[in-house]
């Protein structure tokens, strides 16, 4: 950690001589991305120094108390040190030595590792310099899902808006700057006029309205977000004109105020009125010397506590009734979240200390035992394990979490903060998969009928916590990896081995060159090459990490009993680690429901399909999903069955890039009325034996794209000849 070190006791300087360089005001130089603060105010110098831990994990400092927060070794360029503090240099003989210094240690630990077994803790707690590369890893799995063509994650408008707005979280809490040229895209192709079916199911009016009024709203955040990252004032004109057509549905003749949930004025609830607030106090902040948002804000923020919609319990309730009282509905996550996020936006705007004390007692209510928590974990009602949340509330926990950590930042309370490290933890630790997807329940928990979800909702969602855990400013060195295919599924031959190619993929941050040791486990009786090595990283600061990538070789023997079996890649370099893992499925048949956890391994290719739990695997419109059947080097023959229906296309490839039309659907089927089992026999198509297995890839698309009813798929199935 950073620590600051002043001179309290030096004496005054003689009146410096004409044509003599001794200027008290000349700012200070920095090692490091961040310019030096200035304590010329205070009329005292400083300098940064650093210990040996690199990390700024401890509550206090997560809690920004101002100490052990800095990107870089800074001193004055003209004065003299007392005890205690760097000696005056030239900056590149700094970076020499630091370089020197760093690449010893790290050799001096590989030399040790390499002598001895290390030891790891089964699940640590993230340090700052971990919390940002989890956060990296999080945001990097959510961005695949990005479809760069129709600016947006397939296939939900609203939920578009909040994703691509965590990910400017990620920037803006980071320093991570890869994303910018998405957000972008999506405000210059999705801004115009669009009819219905093309990004939502309403028609949008252009400017990112339609008649879903929180909709408008979302993206109306998102590009205040993005006006936040960039300062490009188009992003803020477009929040204006959103809230400007928002505005038109405020209304005071039904239940004397509030903005209306759709343009048929049919309900006035929590989230449309709790993202008005927001939205109205956040345009007040960021537009000198405005009255007209911050009236509308203290407005709407005065009518939502007289609303009714706030129980008893402090807690807040989906909407109104037409008769104007609280309609006793679902208590969601992101309606707490919201009530609490539009306060503290507005708090800031006014410093109105009774603002802060609603904003507390709705915080409180939420994490108090009658509250939104089970055993410590945000738990939406959805969550339960006999139940599978909607496309919606899958993301409604990280709206929660975003505003959550708002709190966190303002109030510095050791309450919220635990709070947020604890979902923080549980959601990678417990609801991870190999792969770095992040589920629908932090806890982990699944069931068979109600399997724990995993999909770019779920990932934006869970990845808003990971960010909150994030210090500010974050720490100026961090180190990731990931493995590709992080998966796999081998089919082992009656005889011999099978090797697997994995890519250890490591990225990361910081002003220094890194030197990682990469030691790699893998499962009794397997090898791997190599065991040991170092990788050497440059990075160049923090918005866009360095990377490189490992390739390693695994070979399984032919006695490796099946179900699944863990890679583990731990990752060390001076004062940082990081560990990641491919989860390997040795299996020797065939036989899954689509939309559960056993799907997943066989899933090579999701592409833009979605799922809606547990036998059900689609693709519309120009999405598809593509399964790969490892068959086993020795086999002869092979037939799948697919429980299918709707208006499905199928093709298989024996390489990926070569297709052949296997099943297709002629007729235009909406309502599965065609669900059969479809066996389609493989044997034409296997291809020569490579890396011990003779690979099948099964594509399912959409036959008739234009309609919107592409293939589903419930079951998947095998039989293999050797």
């Amino acid at each position: 950690m950073w620590s600051r070190e002043g001179f309290k006791n030096e004496k005054p300087r003689a009146k410096p001589r004409p044509g003599k360089l001794h200027d008290q005001r000349r700012p200070y130089e920095c090692i490091g991305r961040r310019p030096a603060q200035s304590y010329r105010a205070q009329g005292m110098p400083f300098f940064w120094t650093r210990n040996l831990d690199r990390s700024t994990s401890r509550p206090d400092s997560r809690l920004r108390s101002g100490h052990g927060l800095a990107d870089g070794v800074c001193f004055h360029p003209f004065r003299g040190h007392p005890k205690g503090a760097l000696p005056i240099m030239k900056l590149e003989a700094i970076r020499t030595r630091v370089r020197t210094l760093l690449a010893v240690t790290t050799l001096t630990m590989a030399a040790a590792a390499m002598a001895t077994e290390p030891s790891y803790p089964a699940n640590p707690r993230a340090d700052g310099a971990t919390a940002v590369a989890r956060a990296r890893v999080a945001a990097d799995v959510l961005m695949n899902s990005y479809d760069p063509g129709k600016a947006w994650f397939p296939s939900s408008w609203w939920n578009s808006a909040v994703a691509l707005q965590t990910i400017g979280d990620y920037m803006q809490r980071t320093g991570d700057r890869r994303y910018l040229g998405q957000l972008d895209n999506t405000y210059e192709k999705d801004k115009g006029v669009f009819p219905p079916g093309v990004l939502s199911g309403d028609p949008l009016l252009g400017n990112f309205t339609s008649r879903a009024i929180d909709d408008s709203e979302w993206w109306g955040l998102t590009w205040l977000q993005a006006y936040d990252l960039t300062r490009n004032p188009k992003y803020l004109d477009m929040a204006i004109t959103i809230a400007n057509y928002v505005d038109g549905y405020w209304d005071t003749s039904t239940c004397e105020g509030g903005v209306w949930w759709n343009a048929e004025r049919t309900y006035k609830n929590a989230v449309t009125n709790g993202l008005w607030i927001r939205l109205t106090a956040e345009l007040h902040n960021r537009i000198p010397g405005d009255q007209l948002w911050l009236t509308r804000s203290r407005t709407a923020w005065n009518w939502f506590q007289h609303s009714g919609m706030i129980n008893a319990g402090g807690l807040v309730n989906d909407g109104l009734t037409d008769a104007c009282t609280n309609n006793g509905q679902n208590v969601w996550s992101y309606n707490q979240g919201l009530a609490i996020g539009a306060g503290l936006e507005l708090w800031r705007a006014t410093r109105d200390p009774a603002i802060l004390a609603s904003v507390r007692r709705l915080a409180d209510a939420a994490i108090g035992p009658n509250g939104l928590a089970t055993s410590g974990v945000l738990t939406e009602a959805c969550d339960a394990i006999t139940q599978t949340c909607d496309d919606n509330g899958k993301q409604f926990k990280g709206i929660f979490m975003r505003y959550w950590t708002d709190l966190v930042d303002t109030t510095r309370d050791r309450r919220y903060a635990a709070f947020l490290e604890q979902q923080a933890e549980s959601i990678w630790n417990e609801d991870r998969d190999a792969a770095g997807r992040l589920g629908t329940r932090w806890s982990g928990a699944s069931s068979d009928d109600h399997p724990n979800v995993f999909d770019w909702r779920t990932q934006a969602s869970a990845l808003s916590a990971l960010i909150g855990h994030v210090p500010t400013p974050p720490p100026w060195e961090s180190l990731a990896a990931t493995m590709s295919p992080a998966q796999p599924v081998i089919m082992p031959s009656a005889s011999g081995t099978t090797p697997i190619a994995i890519d250890l993929g490591i990225s990361a941050t910081g002003f220094v060159p890194l030197q990682a040791l990469a030691s790699i486990d893998a499962p009794s009786g397997w090898s791997v090459s190599p065991r040991a090595t170092l990788v050497r990283l440059q990075p160049h600061g923090n918005a866009t990490p360095v990377s490189n990538t490992l390739p390693l070789k695994i070979t399984v023997p032919s006695s490796a009993t099946d179900g699944h079996h863990l890679i583990t890649a731990n990752l060390m370099a001076a004062g940082l680690r990081f560990n990641t893992q491919a989860d390997v499925l040795v299996a020797h048949t065939i036989d899954f429901d689509t939309g559960t956890a056993d799907e997943n391994p066989w899933l090579f290719d999701p592409d833009g399909s979605q799922s809606n739990g547990v036998q059900n695997r689609f693709a519309d419109g120009n999405a598809h999903f593509t399964y790969r059947l490892p068959f086993p080097a020795d086999t002869t023959s092979a037939q799948v069955t697919l429980t299918i229906d709707a208006e499905f296309l199928v093709q298989v490839s024996a390489d990926n890039e070569h297709w052949t039309t296997v099943l297709q659907e002629t007729r235009r089927i909406t309502d599965g009325s065609n669900k059969a089992d479809r066996s389609i026999d493989l044997t034409p198509y296997l291809g020569a034996a490579t890396h011990g297995s003779r690979p099948i890839y099964l594509k399912v698309s959409d036959a008739f794209p234009d309609d919107g009813w592409g293939g589903r798929v419930y079951h998947v199935s095998a039989n293999i000849v050797e």
